[in-house]
């Protein structure tokens, strides 16, 4: 009990230190909303490669996998894609073979 209590308190005392930037928002409004604070935080690269309407950004990077359940980031010229492992397992076993067990042996994007 006594392990709990103070678990309980330090939880309490240092909840206060942390930091998270609560929110959604689109990125169209990328540069209306919060650019600044991320361009302040470190942030590289401007809003029109974030979002643009006509150009290419990050907006064409992100594709739906498993029928639209899904989504994946290309994070790579090669086309490497970035996803959860329950998104990509089906397609990853779809795409092996008896020679080629991708899911027992891995593989190099």
């Amino acid at each position: 009990m006594r392990k709990l209590n103070l678990v309980i308190l330090l939880t309490v005392l240092f909840s206060g230190w942390a930091v998270a930037d609560e929110g959604m928002w689109l990125p169209s409004l990328v540069h209306r909303l919060n650019i600044n604070d991320m361009k302040k935080m470190g942030l590289e690269l401007s809003a029109e490669e974030i979002y643009s309407i006509n150009g290419s950004s990050l907006k064409d990077a992100v594709v739906a996998l498993d029928r639209g359940g899904c989504t994946a980031e290309l994070v790579s010229k090669d086309g490497l894609l970035l996803t959860n492992h329950h998104c990509g397992y089906g397609e990853i076993q779809k795409h092996s073979s008896v020679e080629h067990d991708y899911l027992r042996d891995g593989f190099w994007a």
